[in-house]
């Protein structure tokens, strides 16, 4: 409908002026969309340049005419510990709205989708839902894993843990600037099973993209060859009208969760898997989460969890290993789902071995434990939940009570951290964080980061209504809801008052009475939001509790 007919002649004046389009003939062909986020300052996206060069090509070869757009990007890291964070959750909104604006407006016949970092992937798979076009993902895929002063491989949750080590006396100076240096050492998203990772190696789990998408290094030939046989199954998809929605159903989210659970991936996908399946249409909370991580088991490891990156994974079978297992398993996933391959879970995965059962484990020999690695914990001081990555806590702690330490905002607790005020025993509560009290639910990795490196792991605790980084490790709580802008519990919690988090239970509890929290409550003042201006100022009043995934409000709530 877009290049047919008299009326349409102007629109195919403009084409012919993009050079794209040569001639009447390439007006027959499936024009495709490339939605790359090529950013400078994200080192997971300085090559996807080159990456959309080779997808153009292979599009073209395959009958198609490639048409490039771009998308925003955030790098958590370079954004954390400042108030940059406020617009990286946020930032996954504006991906999927701008994305959705352009697949719409010029009526695409396919897209292929270029992640890789963050927010940017999550962002385009809702796009993907919105728009419901044929389309296939291939991600940017993680960098080499770097080297810590003593030569041990390193990843940047070690970099944030060595300031802590640093500022602690633990480390040198020379040490500290070394490692500043090495731990980063090739352009692709971070080494570890941090957010980018995780859900790069979802995308293998709901169908959308090809065998090791999650695992194949950055700069390797393998990559580009992914990028090729991508575009060539894209064309195919469009020939066969095979659409996000077809693929991405219920039964695919809970397989996704179930292999979060056994690679203990972010907490951060709990966020996205909950819009992800509020874009798609399909009811789905924690508690559906919950159900999988008690009966998945928790098989691979990965940094920050242990010192394994994502390149180690990869060597050792990949993710088409650790879905192997699951489908071995039997009762675990619905392998018989399509995928953009053509083909079903169970025939992509067959005979990928694990290669290494040290860093790939087996479900029936000697898994991490017998329950996934994420958790979501309830009680009164989460009516609505909270998330911990369950297999980045010591795997001595089952329970850990502790008294709590209050502070109304993350600069307000590194301080303290920096101070030395963080000692054994304390429950450190970082609030107003959330998605609205932010705004923007900002990562918590440096505080975390900083007690870990400072030796307090196992010691001392760390809940917020703000969300923490993958590269977090530790008894770290996040997505406390309701958050304390909406007068959650979390925003009724004093100096000195007792707090349990108990892993086994998957329960967080407030050791104050009811009558005495209804008492606080009364003497709450009305939260006053910090922004006023610009579009984080929109984003603060329509945007929902984590524990509904941080969506945004839509005409039904906005209207009635």
């Amino acid at each position: 409908m877009l290049v047919l007919g008299v009326h349409q002649a102007p629109a195919r004046s403009l084409l012919y002026a993009t050079g794209q389009v040569q001639n009447p003939e390439d007006m027959k062909k499936p024009f495709i969309a490339i939605c790359n986020s090529y950013v400078e300052i994200v080192p997971g996206h300085t090559h996807l340049r080159e990456l959309a060069d080779i997808a153009k090509e292979a599009i073209r070869e395959a009958g198609g005419i490639p048409f490039e757009f771009n998308t925003i990007g955030v790098d958590d890291g370079i954004a954390m510990g400042h108030s940059g964070m406020r617009y990286s959750l946020p930032s996954r909104e504006l991906i999927a709205d701008s994305a959705e604006t352009v697949i719409t407006a010029h009526w695409f016949d396919g897209v292929f989708f270029l992640p890789n970092c963050d927010k940017i992937t999550p962002g385009m798979l809702m796009a993907s839902l919105r728009c419901n076009v044929p389309s296939i993902f291939v991600s940017g895929g993680p960098m080499k894993a770097g080297l810590d002063a003593k030569g041990n491989a390193a990843t940047l949750s070690t970099m944030f843990e060595a300031v802590g080590s640093f500022k602690s006396g633990l480390m040198t100076k020379d040490e500290f600037l070394q490692m500043e240096q090495n731990v980063c050492p090739t352009c692709g998203s971070c080494a570890g099973m941090f957010t980018a990772n995780s859900m790069n190696t979802l995308m293998e789990m709901l169908g959308v993209t090809l065998p090791y998408n999650g695992t194949a290094l950055a700069t390797s030939t393998e990559r580009r060859d992914l990028i090729r046989e991508g575009a060539k199954q894209l064309m195919r998809l469009v020939k066969e009208n095979v659409k996000p929605k077809d693929l991405i159903t219920k039964e695919a989210l809970d397989d996704a969760i179930a292999l979060d659970m056994a690679m203990g991936g972010s907490t951060n996908t709990v966020l996205h898997v909950l819009a992800i399946a509020h874009e798609a249409g399909i009811d789905y909370n924690q508690e559906d989460i919950n159900k999988i991580a008690k009966k998945v088991p928790y098989l691979a490891k990965i940094a920050p969890s242990s010192n394994w990156s994502m390149e180690d994974v990869h060597q050792a079978g990949g993710i088409p290993a650790i879905m192997n297992e699951l489908v071995r398993m039997g009762n675990i996933l619905h392998p018989d789902r399509m995928t953009v391959t053509g083909k079903t879970i169970r025939e992509n995965v067959a005979n990928h071995e694990i290669l290494n059962d040290e860093i790939i484990r087996r479900f029936d020999v000697n898994p991490y434990s017998k329950e996934g690695g994420i958790s979501i914990l309830y009680g009164n001081l989460a009516p609505d939940g909270a998330a911990i990555k369950a297999g980045g806590v010591d795997a001595s702690v089952k329970q850990f009570t502790g008294e709590a330490i209050v502070f109304d905002s993350e600069g307000d607790a590194v301080k303290a951290i920096d101070a030395g005020q963080i000692h054994a025993g304390h429950v450190v509560v970082i609030r107003y964080e959330g998605p609205k009290g932010g705004p923007g639910m900002p990562e918590m990795l440096g505080p975390t980061s900083a007690l870990t490196g400072m030796g307090l792991g196992k010691e001392v605790a760390l809940i917020t209504d703000g969300r923490f980084s993958g590269a977090t490790r530790g008894i770290s709580v996040g997505h406390v809801s309701p958050e304390a802008a909406d007068q959650g519990p979390i925003a009724l919690i004093h100096d000195g008052d007792q707090i349990t988090i108990d892993l086994v239970d998957r329960s967080i509890h407030l050791h104050v009475s009811d009558a005495k929290l209804a008492e606080r409550k009364t003497q709450l003042k009305p939260f006053k939001p910090k922004i006023k201006h610009g579009w984080i100022a929109r984003y603060q009043s329509l945007v929902t509790s984590a524990n509904t995934g941080a969506v945004l409000k839509g005409a039904d709530e906005l209207f009635g």
